[in-house]
């Protein structure tokens, strides 16, 4: 019989792989060419490393910096 600490074990591992499938990057997925925040081109080095990309290395961070700080 299983007890209390093996089924908080195995709900801590659901939950792991359920975060860790929705932070993988999708290789499939296409970049957008040209950033829909202000427009520019998107590297081409970007957008291979990053799959489905759609905003430049400046608005990313200047978005991350908002959610960061509770205003995105």
């Amino acid at each position: 019989m299983a007890d209390f600490a093996d089924d908080a074990s195995a709900v801590e591992e659901l939950q792991r792989n359920a975060a860790l499938s929705a932070h993988r990057i999708n290789r499939d997925a296409v970049s957008a060419v040209k950033c829909e925040e202000c427009g520019d081109r998107l590297p081409e080095a970007c957008r291979k490393a990053y799959p489905g990309c759609t905003t430049c290395v400046s608005c990313q961070e200047e978005w991350e910096i908002l959610i960061r700080q509770g205003r995105g």
